[in-house]
């Protein structure tokens, strides 16, 4: 799962962390990898043209293409590099979230009137989790998936729960 509690809170004032994160199906090898396959795949019909003016057109088509193609990957890699870290104590529940552009976003309510809400439908995404305390209500885990989200509800519901 895309998401973990790094410390788990369980001796008394300890505060328990959940880090947040999208999946990232391509690491920096595998972009390697395949950004090479892709010139060796495209360099392969250029064997037949070695010596001819056609060779030159066809050059700048595929350096284009791998071109757009490393643009879309390391967009891609950017775009996912959104965090969310969770802390949960006594007194206190609060949200760091980091955008793709490195903006940060905080909030914080007292988790005993921190209110975990799931709604099945009628959010911008299935499953649609929230947190409502402190007088907002603030989004967690977008980017995982509706099965995650529920299984991450039941696991906040638990912790404030046992905090409350």
């Amino acid at each position: 799962m895309p998401y973990e509690w790094t410390r788990p809170g369980v001796s008394g004032d300890a505060p328990a962390e959940l880090h947040l994160w999208p999946y990232r199906s391509l690491g920096p090898r595998g972009f390697a990898v395949f950004i090479g396959a892709t010139v060796a795949m495209l360099a392969v019909p250029l064997l037949a043209v070695l010596g001819t003016a056609i060779l030159w057109v066809l050059l700048a088509f595929m350096i284009a293409a791998v071109a757009g193609m490393w643009w879309a990957l390391r967009r891609n890699w950017r775009d996912a590099s959104v965090s969310e870290v969770l802390t949960l104590e006594p007194g206190r529940i609060a949200i760091r979230r980091r955008e793709s552009d490195g903006t940060l976003r905080h909030w914080e309510a007292n988790p005993y009137w921190t209110s975990v809400n799931l709604r099945a439908t009628g959010g911008p995404v299935a499953q649609y989790l929230t947190l409502k305390g402190g007088g907002r209500e603030v989004e967690l885990g977008a980017f995982l998936t509706p099965e995650e989200r529920v299984s991450l509800a039941e696991a906040l519901r638990k912790r404030l729960g046992e905090i409350r």
